[in-house]
């Protein structure tokens, strides 16, 4: 069988459609399940051809009780979508393989690197791209940005234009990072979502440009085709481990256009239904790659359409005979 499952599907409606239109066009009878904690409030697994619940990611048995499920259900694919995930998968993905199922998730090595925004500054300058400049907690300048090397939804980020707006909790947590402020009047700021083939390959890159943001996660956005496809294109050709698709936010300067690398996540973002309605599949992709052996390496593609922007809102899914 070659059925999928989605990890903490959670709200991902437009990314369980697209696996599900994709996947049943190559094999009718194959099905999309998505976990999560809570699946009968998600309105993901409402959407999936079935779902499956599963503890918290920090817990002992999430691995066991995913592997388990998978198993049962016939699952010889997983596609992970939240950064808590990302390691323990990792950690586990030869496991996972033993079982004849595989796991879209770069190497252990690479997936650490993303959870600590430090060492992903040192991926960047070994990649020769230009990093904000990190301060010493005594000796920084204003204004700065503050967010910690582990976070992630924009929380604990803090801009500080004044010195007033600083409180003990600044300088005593020791996650905080003081970080050089891109200001938005003089940067635009991208999520470029990259494909890269099984033995890490670009394939793609498609820049979102994020003109509103809400909880972390782009909520009006802009495809646009400009200097960053053919740098990045230049600059993150290879990277041996990474596979899959890839989140990684920028900065352009709107006249000098000089980049800044912020940050990477190893998994499908929130703004990736844009990137799939301008005609870069990466869905379709991860079926030829891990479903039909397709070798994708040699096949660069830039067909896609710029200047699409998308505008969210809230939509309803609804469950009938719903019983607490």
């Amino acid at each position: 069988m070659n059925n999928i499952l989605i990890t903490s599907v959670g709200r991902r409606v437009s990314l369980v459609r697209f696996f599900k239109k994709e996947l049943k066009a190559i094999f009718p009878e194959a099905k999309v399940y998505g976990s999560d904690m809570n699946p009968e409030l998600s309105a993901g697994c409402m959407v999936a051809d079935g779902f499956i619940k599963v503890p918290n990611v920090k817990h002992e048995d999430y691995i066991k009780v995913i592997l388990e499920q998978c198993k049962k259900l016939g699952i010889t694919l997983i596609v992970p979508t939240i950064d808590p995930s990302l390691l323990p998968l990792s950690e586990n993905k030869e496991l996972f393989l033993e079982n004849n199922i595989r796991v879209v998730v770069p190497d252990t090595d690479f997936v650490h690197k993303c959870r600590d925004k430090r060492m992903i500054h040192d991926f960047f300058e070994s990649k020769g791209i230009q990093v904000a400049e990190e301060y010493c907690k005594n000796t920084f300048q204003l204004p700065l940005y503050i967010k910690p090397y582990d976070g992630s939804s924009s929380v604990d980020n803090y801009v500080i234009k004044n010195k007033d707006e600083m409180t003990e909790y600044h300088f005593e947590n020791k996650k905080l990072m003081f970080l050089e402020y891109l200001d938005h009047d003089f940067y635009d700021e991208f999520t470029c979502d990259l494909y890269y083939t099984k033995n890490g390959y670009l394939k793609c890159v498609v820049p979102r440009q994020r003109l509103f943001v809400r909880a972390g996660e782009v909520n009006k956005g802009l495809i646009k085709k400009n200097e960053l496809v053919p740098f990045i294109k230049k600059q993150l050709n290879k990277i041996d481990g990474v596979r899959g698709c890839l989140t990684v936010q920028f900065f352009m300067h709107k006249e000098t256009k000089d980049i800044y690398g912020i940050e990477v996540n190893p998994r499908f973002g929130g703004g990736y239904p844009l990137t799939h309605s301008s005609g870069a599949n990466y869905v379709q992709w991860i079926l030829k790659e891990y479903l039909l052996g397709e070798d994708l390496s040699n096949n660069y593609y830039e067909d896609w359409a710029e200047d699409l922007l998308m505008l969210r809102y809230d939509g309803e899914v609804l469950v009938h005979g719903y019983k607490d």
